[in-house]
């Protein structure tokens, strides 16, 4: 029994504590709309649109279905860089994605990585003036392609 326990009393903490780094925002048009807003106004604060990904034509490719979900990278050496230089493993997570997606309900979302989550992910220090910009222009994306 005390075994049990213990192995509940972890589960809870680990899930009590967990983070999924993601910001997720509710938009107030489709998937496409979406997703045309926000390249629209990456591409006009000088953004690279590196790649669009329709996961659901990816399904339907194989045959499965998906909800609409698609999956936006962007992003700009000018502000990635230095972040990269704080610290090199952020290269993982970089160039930045944003996912818009379709609920079972129908409603559509949109989700990026918090910037916060990669300062804790890479142990980023001394780099308060990049990650500012980069939480900043998250945040302005996401308002431009979602309201």
């Amino acid at each position: 029994m005390k075994k049990i326990l213990l192995i509940l009393l972890l589960t809870i903490t680990t899930l009590g504590f967990a983070d999924d780094g993601l910001v997720t925002l509710q938009s107030n048009h489709s998937v496409d709309e979406t997703r045309t807003n926000l390249v629209n106004a990456l591409k006009s604060k000088g953004m690279t649109v590196f790649k669009v990904i329709d996961h659901q034509k990816g399904g339907q490719s194989v045959g499965k279905e998906l909800r609409p979900t698609t999956v936006v990278i962007f992003g700009n050496p000018k502000v990635g860089t230095p972040l990269m230089q704080c610290a090199q493993t952020a290269a993982i997570d970089l160039p930045q994605k944003a996912l818009i997606w379709e609920d079972e309900k129908g409603q559509v979302w949109y989700s990026y990585n918090d910037p916060q989550y990669m300062v804790k992910r890479h142990n980023i220090k001394g780099c308060e003036q990049p990650l500012n910009k980069i939480t900043h222009a998250l945040a302005n994306f996401a308002k431009a392609a979602t309201k």
